[in-house]
């Protein structure tokens, strides 16, 4: 199994039960308890339907779809008070999510056990930073949402679709070299924040918004290729690839019968992701447009 990337799914607890080290998840405790059956009940349960996953307690693929689509319905309607129902507050309720969901991010990354509670209400303040951050772009560039979240949703599909035929796999030289990758990126996303946080460049997207030199004039660009469409189209490649290692997992845990309970923290990784992607896309949407127009 793939281990790294989506920090979600590299809890203890996860990764045991994906590993199908849990012997709970194996019904242990029922073929303990048969010694103390007589022989009509063991008759009458070798005559029952064979158990199915739901039946016995195990996470199904099923059950993270339902749960995935709870968690994003949370991120849905916390986008929507500040697009349409307080568009007024949407500046303050951007940093109420962003810094909200960024807390609720990490006690639900580092919980041991999943609490769906806490995973709906991360998704509820991801939601209002989504929400705001796309009204404000899309004040300034029309249609940037539609854009961004059609771009989302044909990543994600073009993705699970390549995962699926078996074609893009989490194989440990990939690992090492996404690993190494996302160090890099994280690295240059902090140094980049910090030069606009002090006023080091005039764009509010930072190196991102400088053009690169020699290629001024090319492809409408007059200021040159901004760095931010090299550097975006490379974040997003990680972000998909991240969606690999999160199907991934989630398959495993699935295969190998890890409980129920844990589809809520594979709801809580595929989230996670696709949160990343749609700002990778909008930025990198934002960033081409700005510099086009």
């Amino acid at each position: 199994m793939a281990l790294g990337g989506n920090p979600v799914f590299n809890g203890k607890n996860f990764r045991t039960a994906a590993r199908g080290n849990n012997p709970a998840a194996h019904g242990s405790t029922a073929l303990a308890g048969q010694s103390a059956m007589n022989q009509q009940q063991l008759e009458n349960l070798y005559n029952q339907p064979s158990a199915g996953p739901a039946e016995t307690g195990r996470m199904t693929f099923d059950d993270v779809i339902v749960k995935t689509i709870a968690t994003i319905g949370m991120v849905l309607i916390g986008a929507a008070v500040p697009a349409f129902l307080l568009p007024g507050l949407a500046l303050p309720l951007m940093v109420i999510g962003l810094i909200g969901g960024f807390v609720l991010g990490l006690v639900n990354a580092f919980k041991r056990e999943p609490v769906p509670a806490l995973i709906l209400a991360y998704g509820f303040l991801e939601g209002l930073f989504l929400g705001g951050l796309t009204m404000f772009l899309e004040n300034m560039f029309p249609n940037i949402a539609l854009q961004a979240i059609v771009g989302t949703l044909t990543v994600f599909a073009v993705t699970l679709l390549l995962f699926k035929s078996g074609k893009v796999r989490a194989t440990p030289k990939a690992m090492k070299i996404f690993m190494i990758m996302m160090i890099g990126y994280a690295a240059f996303s902090l140094v980049n924040l910090g030069l606009v946080l002090f006023g080091a460049t005039e764009s509010m997207f930072g190196v991102r918004g400088a053009g690169i030199p020699g290629t001024e004039g090319m492809f409408g660009f007059e200021n040159g290729i901004p760095w931010g469409l090299v550097i975006g189209l490379l974040a997003i490649g990680l972000a998909a690839f991240s969606l690999v290692i999160d199907f991934t997992m989630i398959s495993e845990g699935v295969k190998n019968g890890a409980p129920r309970k844990y589809s809520w923290t594979a709801a809580f990784g595929l989230t996670v992701t696709l949160v990343w992607l749609y700002v990778e896309i909008l930025r990198l949407i934002a960033i081409v447009r700005g510099s086009s127009e």
